[in-house]
């Protein structure tokens, strides 16, 4: 079978390795789709972090069980499923209190461990989540960043009946929207500078504005009224927008952090200080932010076909990363067909 692999920064080849076979505990999964999201365009182009060469990627994943091992209880061959992509040690506070998302030693698939990117791969069944029968592959490979969207919600106070602000309109900060009006929250407004992205978030359903040609503030009492947002989630991750959410949030608001700083901000800690305001960080999701996922789809609560722009086969994956490059803001999902 083929395994995709980064030898070094831009640099993909695919290794004919032995298809594995599952342990007792395992399953084995047929991939099916493969998601490509903008950490993974990071690790690409050698930039993250906590990434090192060479690593194979794929974490936002669907595919079916073709075999499972004999002390497997949960699942059968034939079971739809995507995969929870954290290995987490299960000994350290966080851990212990059920919050392994903030595991100590959090080692994520993809990054820090080998990912999914191979036409089979074997999977502890306590890491899998079954879907629907009648939902599609695409739709189960936007699963993982659509938990990281209902976690982020839920890291605040109750959505519902509430008054929502989503900074940056891309694949997160979308599902986010949506996220929050499926949960049912009064009211959901996204800012975006892309007019290609602020087009998808509309044909989603949602209110999407420009925040460098519109004055945000007047935007927001238009919307909201004088009583501004009860929750904003940045979903962006540089320092104009966070610094944004703080100057814009009336006093006792939440700011949910979403997105990924490659860079350390400055923010007002004076206003965050004098205003009561809570940031409050967000990272991954636990197995019941995937199920909840997996409810809202299945209920039919989101949007999610103009999110996807376009399909790449699996030999292509080279191809599909110098898509993104060469798109940039123009592109929102892009899958890798199995």
């Amino acid at each position: 079978m083929l395994q995709q692999v980064i030898k070094s920064p831009k640099e993909v080849e695919f290794r004919e390795i032995k298809r594995p076979e599952p342990d007792e505990k395992e399953v084995l999964i047929e991939m099916k789709r493969i998601g490509i999201c903008g950490s993974d365009i990071h690790v690409y182009n050698g930039h993250h972090p906590y990434t090192s060469f060479p690593v194979v990627q794929g974490h936002e994943v669907s595919g079916k069980i073709i075999e499972t091992g004999q002390k497997v209880t949960k699942y059968t061959k034939g079971d739809k499923v995507t995969v929870q992509p954290q290995v987490v040690c299960g000994e350290c506070v966080p851990c212990q209190q059920g919050r392994y998302n903030i595991c100590e030693n959090l080692r994520v698939m993809g990054f820090q461990t080998t990912g999914l990117g191979a036409e089979y791969v074997t999977v502890p069944q306590e890491k899998v989540v079954k879907l629907p029968d009648e939902m599609s592959y695409d739709y189960g490979a936007l699963i993982e960043p659509l938990a990281v969207a209902v976690h982020a919600l839920k890291r605040g106070k109750e959505v519902e009946d509430q008054n929502i602000l989503v900074l940056g309109g891309g694949p997160i900060g979308n599902l986010v929207g949506q996220c929050a009006r499926a949960m049912g929250a009064r009211k959901v407004m996204v800012t975006e500078i892309s007019a290609y992205r602020r087009e998808i978030a509309k044909k989603c359903g949602l209110v999407a504005l420009n925040p460098q040609n519109k004055d945000l503030s007047q935007e927001i009492e238009k919307k909201f009224g004088s009583g501004h947002p009860d929750m904003i989630l940045e979903c962006v991750g540089v320092e104009k927008t966070i610094d944004q959410a703080v100057n814009i949030a009336r006093k006792g608001t939440d700011i949910i952090i979403v997105g990924v700083f490659g860079d350390r901000p400055q923010v007002n800690l004076g206003l965050v200080q004098d205003h009561e305001l809570r940031l409050i960080g967000s990272l991954m999701y636990t197995e019941e932010d995937y199920q909840q996922a997996v409810e809202l789809i299945a209920d039919d609560h989101l949007e999610l076909d103009p999110l996807i722009t376009t399909h790449f086969n699996f030999q292509e994956f080279g191809a599909a990363y110098e898509y993104i490059e060469t798109k940039q803001d123009g592109v929102m999902k892009v899958m890798i067909d199995l």
